[in-house]
């Protein structure tokens, strides 16, 4: 299978902040960043795989500067790193307060997706081909979480068998 370049899964979302969308701090409602990264990051991965994909986890979300509505937030993803038929996307949430012009990392965020045919069965994807110095660095430490990953799922498959499942009330 010929690997795809990074570029191939790059999606842009660029939106302005709502009185609606702010928490009690003013700034950006992390629930509504959260489902915005998610959204941005299925195109990434179904346009790599050109297939079905469901997120299989979030693996991380680090908020490092807060989204205020005088801010626009960008969204930028891509696929990074593949297995055999999961996909790791990276999310970059660009602020830029629209009077100044200052733009800042407001959050980064990763992502696992699977390929699934039309039978719900996981399916081969495409390798990923890093190009610019920012999809290297990427590429080059995706073994690394994704064996995180790997780790993570045990441990909460485990303690899984230790939680109920009756009703607290």
């Amino acid at each position: 299978m010929q690997a795809k370049p990074c570029r191939e899964s790059r999606v842009v979302k660029t939106s302005r902040v709502f009185p609606n969308d702010v928490n009690d701090h003013n700034t950006l409602f992390g629930g509504k960043l959260m489902s915005d990264i998610d959204m941005t990051a299925s195109i990434s991965a179904t346009r790599h795989s050109r297939a079905s994909v469901v997120t299989a986890s979030t693996d991380s979300v680090a908020f490092l500067e807060p989204v205020r509505p005088s801010d626009s937030v960008c969204l930028e993803s891509f696929v990074t790193w593949t297995g055999r038929s999961s996909m790791e996307v990276f999310v970059k949430v660009t602020a830029e307060d629209l009077r100044s012009g200052e733009r800042r990392i407001a959050a980064t965020a990763f992502l696992t997706f699977v390929a699934v045919d039309d039978g719900g069965r996981t399916m081969q994807v495409p390798p990923v081909l890093p190009e610019s110095d920012e999809e290297r660095k990427l590429n080059e430490s995706g073994d690394e979480r994704a064996e995180h990953r790997r780790m993570h799922r045990a441990q909460s498959q485990e303690m899984a068998k230790y939680l109920t499942t009756s009703r607290p009330w």
